[in-house]
């Protein structure tokens, strides 16, 4: 029975098929582009959580600045408008935190805007109030705008829904459409498998007619062809994310670069790196499946 047994694994060259460096070629592309992809959608989906967590949990209040001749009384005018604002915010029970920004801090934010060479302590400067709601807090945005009019008439609210409603659907139309890559780079592979097995098949059919006179069934040959194409997978799959992962920290590198602090809300948690670290295993399965499954129909049809 062991005699036998060699004979067959003798009897089925697939290490010698030809369309085994296309295979593994093809599967280091498939997995650097879906690890890539992957990446891309586990980051949209840590910066969507951090904008609802940082964003949809605050709010702006502005101070316009009063106009007058006397700078001096103006200026001094808005904060006096600035510090009721801020009184009456605290007194709310919604509200965790009421925090005024300074002279400098305003100066940071303008600066991008207006330049270096511009001197801020000549301009009427707006005041603002960052405020962060308790968690699950329900705020009436109208009465809220009605009351700060009320002891500050130069406040308005700004409660940033509409721009990060954009922004969220935005991001989300992304995400769909990396979904849609992903789905089309694992039909890509798997076809691409599909026609290389049958191409296999059809090379060997000789060799599995005598097999099947010996004995062998269709399943025998369907876990040897799996087999080895679960190790191309397996080898495609290093190759591809190997290469994936330093594109990935160049993309972030180049991320960051961005002014605004927006995209530096998307990052990779270990968790993703694990997801992305792990497609290896991803691809082998996918290979070792797709094989599978293609020789037990291929042959019930041939035989």
């Amino acid at each position: 029975m062991q005699k036998y047994s060699n004979m067959r694994h003798r009897e089925l060259p697939l290490s010698k098929d030809s369309s085994n460096l296309f295979l593994k070629v093809m599967i280091s592309i498939a997995v650097f582009l879906f690890a890539v992809t992957l990446s891309g959608v586990l980051s949209i989906n840590s910066m969507l959580v951090n904008w609802n967590a940082s964003i949809l949990g605050s709010l702006t209040v502005q101070i316009i600045p009063v106009n007058g001749v006397d700078k001096l009384k103006a200026k001094n005018e808005t904060l006096v408008q600035q510090e009721k604002a801020v009184a009456m915010l605290e007194a709310m029970p919604e509200v965790q935190k009421v925090t005024p920004l300074n002279d400098g801090q305003l100066e940071r934010l303008l600066k991008p805007w207006l330049g270096d060479d511009v001197d801020l302590s000549n301009l009427p400067m707006p005041r603002l109030i960052d405020v962060k709601l308790k968690k699950g807090a329900e705020v009436n945005f109208l009465a809220l705008a009605e009351k700060l009019a009320a002891v500050a008439p130069q406040a308005s609210l700004d409660n940033h829904k509409l721009w990060l409603n954009k922004l969220i659907n935005f991001a989300n139309g992304l995400k769909m459409l990396a979904l849609s890559v992903l789905v089309l780079v694992i039909g890509v592979t798997s076809g691409a498998i599909f026609y290389s097995t049958q191409t296999s098949l059809g090379l060997h059919k000789d060799i599995i007619e005598i097999l099947h006179l010996l004995g062998a069934k269709d399943t025998y040959i369907a876990q040897q062809y799996a087999a080895k194409t679960s190790v191309l997978g397996f080898i495609g799959g290093v190759i591809g994310v190997a290469c994936a992962v330093p594109t990935i920290f160049v993309i972030a590198h180049l991320a960051q670069q961005i002014e605004g602090g927006i995209i530096n809300e998307a990052r990779l948690s270990w968790g993703a790196w694990v997801a992305i670290l792990s497609l290896p295993l991803f691809s082998m399965l996918v290979a070792m499946q797709t094989a599978y499954y293609t020789v037990k129909r291929t042959l019930e049809k041939m035989m």
